[in-house]
């Protein structure tokens, strides 16, 4: 799939589900249970134990009905050995411009993660595809993603941090192009209980409410 293709994938699904789990097995069973729900998108985070053994797993077992990333990703060693892993896209927690380059290299997808006006555009004219505003909430969640979209209406973003499901409406009808979501969708106590039920259904909800919050949007947003 190519980049501008998995791209518009992602903004069509609306929600990058981002799974820190305890376990490999649970990162996959996780996976598994987003995609029982629903949602056709999941970042795998640098975290999980073995995280690009898991990355691979997910990319041969999912990558055919699933657009599946790699988060967490801090340096291009580690964007290096994601793309071999089959990773799809790339989330940074940070602004790494030579992480940036890397992806761009092997024509991936990359959301770098930036807070600042000048961290986000300096992520977008570094090469970003769009930028993860991350954590967002430290400085007003969806106003602040709103209060940015004055003079960056050219950029796309994608909020992360304060995303629930009763707010992420406020964050699409702010201007984020999608949301990243982490404890809100996949929490570590059903994690470590084994509840992946839980998580299909919560991707459900989400999966509801970004198609309602996108049908009661103005036409000018």
């Amino acid at each position: 799939m190519e980049r501008g293709t998995i791209l518009a994938e992602l903004i069509e699904i609306g929600i990058v589900p981002v799974i820190r789990a305890h376990t490999a097995e649970a990162a996959i069973r996780s996976v598994d249970a987003i995609w029982r729900g629903g949602i056709r998108a999941a970042e795998i985070t640098m975290t999980v134990p073995r995280a690009i053994s898991v990355l691979e797993r997910a990319a041969d077992e999912f990558g055919d009905r699933m657009v599946v990333g790699a988060g967490t990703v801090l340096d291009p060693e580690t964007a290096h050995g994601c793309v071999l892993a089959g990773a799809a896209f790339f989330v940074t927690p940070s602004l790494d411009v030579r992480t940036i380059e890397v992806a761009k290299r092997y024509s991936k997808v990359i959301m770098p993660g930036a807070l600042t006006p000048t961290e986000v555009l300096t992520a977008w004219e570094g090469g970003g595809d769009a930028v993860r505003i991350v954590p967002c909430d430290a400085l007003g969640g969806a106003k602040y993603i709103r209060a940015l979209r004055g003079p960056f209406p050219h950029i796309q973003m994608v909020a992360t941090g304060g995303v629930r499901l009763e707010t992420i409406g406020d964050f699409l009808y702010a201007g984020a192009c999608a949301v990243g979501v982490s404890g809100a969708l996949v929490d570590i106590q059903n994690l470590r209980a084994g509840h992946y039920e839980v998580f299909t259904e919560r991707a459900r909800r989400f999966r509801d409410a970004i198609q309602q919050a996108r049908e009661s949007m103005p036409l000018s947003l």
